[in-house]
């Protein structure tokens, strides 16, 4: 699971996480030519956020997926942060690590929002740093405590989101004060 704040996030998921793994994807994606029929190829899983039964439907088949050794990937907050800020994070997926039974890997994405802005074609030069933090195991967690888990990965991505994006602002910082001191 990774925060998301650009289309270039898919991306730079796909270069360099290693393994395979699937995405679930809102159900509109399927519906563009040649693009869609290829993430059905592909095996990603279509879920229909405006429809609660065939949400839950997706995300059981998804689970059986996962069941079967595949790892899915996934944006729990469920669309692009348009400010930079990381949004609320959505219950169904946690309620498919939970039914799964696997680990959850949060994943932190800092800079992709600045190099291709929700809503823009655009790519921008620039600098993105993913932090793939270590597994958190779902087994002491129920559907009845979720919320708990929701909070836990919601505070490590951010807490990596927070330490990197400041990391990368003090460099900043410092590239400009060297370049008014050479002035």
């Amino acid at each position: 699971m990774a925060n998301h704040q650009s289309d270039f996030d898919i991306l730079i998921s796909l270069a360099y996480i290693p393994g395979q793994f699937r995405w679930i994807a809102k159900k509109e994606l399927f519906a563009i030519p040649v693009f869609g029929q290829a993430m059905k190829s592909a095996g990603y899983i279509e879920i229909d956020r405006q429809h609660h039964e065939k949400a839950m439907q997706s995300l059981d088949l998804a689970a059986l997926r996962i069941r079967e050794g595949k790892s899915v990937m996934t944006f729990p907050e469920g669309t692009r942060s348009r400010d930079g800020e990381i949004k609320a994070f959505k219950q169904g997926l946690f309620y498919l690590a939970i039914q799964s039974g696997v680990p959850i890997v949060p994943i932190s994405i800092i800079g992709s929002g600045a190099i291709m802005p929700k809503r823009s074609l655009k790519v921008k030069p620039g600098k993105i740093t993913l932090v793939i933090d270590e597994p958190i195991s779902v087994k002491d967690y129920t559907l009845e405590n979720r919320q708990e888990l929701i909070s836990r990965v919601r505070q490590v991505i951010m807490k990596n989101y927070d330490e990197y994006r400041n990391e990368d602002m003090a460099v900043i910082k410092d590239v400009q004060t060297e370049i008014k001191a050479a002035i």
